[in-house]
């Protein structure tokens, strides 16, 4: 690592997570267009934002930065694969790695793995049904859409929120910093699908001010402790492939898991590959 790598990674570890996220979040809250306005445009020029795809074009027309953030697409921009079986690409960005859970683990990065156990909360049995399964790790860069979509049609059993550390995402720090995703502060969203259980695990990072889902609004228990959501068979949270789940306030990571002999992922996808909400991933083995 050169000097600037290294204080980038000390400073992961010394800065006040949480508080730091709290603050930024709150200036990203702010409406005075003098302040909004210029944080939008730094921004937009910063990560080269393509504004053409937004449902609302001019970016000093969002009240504050973070519905710009969250800004929504026109319709058609993100076509969802009309594939019969074909699981859906939750959010735009770059698969930071995919492929089997192997002896309950995840490949992190070469050289780093985590577990599925303390990924889903650190419950046996929420994690026994993805023992031997395949999960897709998508990272959504900065200038990124930061909605997070159904990759298959399905019914919300659980949600569970795991306190924890706010560490950045990006491909540095997934390759020095161990057991990152389980690390990281997170939401976990379980759902029965045509193909089983799936899970969809919206991982929080450095000055991520919130994670939202569509049924629960904004996730974080007045007390960071871990906290299970469950819910009953008699009003069933029902979305269909494709449908918005959740989104970022600021970049993060997504994380799919299925059980075992359910899925295949495309054979050219790999670790760095660029992808859109929306296309496909993989589909159903006996199609593959």
């Amino acid at each position: 690592m050169n000097i600037k790598e290294r204080l980038f990674l000390a400073g992961q570890h010394l800065l006040p997570h949480h508080t730091l996220s709290r603050l930024i979040g709150c200036a990203a809250e702010c409406r005075k267009p003098w302040f909004k306005n210029r944080l939008i445009d730094a921004f937009i020029h910063r990560y080269q934002v393509d504004m053409s795809e937004a449902e609302i074009g001019n970016p000093h027309a969002y009240e504050h930065f973070n519905a710009f953030f969250t800004r929504a697409l026109r319709d058609g921009s993100r076509p969802l694969d009309p594939t019969p079986g074909a699981v859906l690409c939750p959010a735009d960005g770059a698969i930071s790695q995919l492929g089997p859970i192997e002896y309950g683990r995840l490949l992190q990065a070469k050289g780093h793995s985590f577990s599925v156990l303390e990924l889903l909360g650190g419950d046996a049995e929420r994690a026994a049904p993805f023992i031997g399964g395949q999960f897709a790790t998508v990272y959504l860069s900065p200038r990124d859409y930061h909605r997070v979509h159904m990759p298959l049609a399905g019914t919300l059993r659980e949600m569970v929120y795991v306190p924890g550390k706010l560490f950045s995402v990006n491909g540095f720090t997934a390759e020095q910093v161990p057991e990152l995703f389980s690390r990281n502060e997170r939401v976990v969203c379980l759902f029965d699908t045509e193909r089983g259980p799936m899970a969809v695990v919206l991982v929080g990072a450095m000055i991520v001010a919130s994670i939202e889902t569509v049924w629960a609004g904004l996730v974080t228990p007045p007390k960071r402790t871990l906290k299970t959501f469950n819910y009953g068979v008699s009003e069933p949270i029902h979305l269909e492939k494709g449908a918005e789940l959740g989104r970022f306030k600021l970049g993060s990571t997504a994380i799919v898991l299925f059980g075992p002999d359910q899925v295949r992922w495309a054979e050219e996808l790999a670790a760095g590959s660029a992808v859109r909400m929306g296309q496909a991933l993989g589909g159903p083995l006996q199609d593959a």
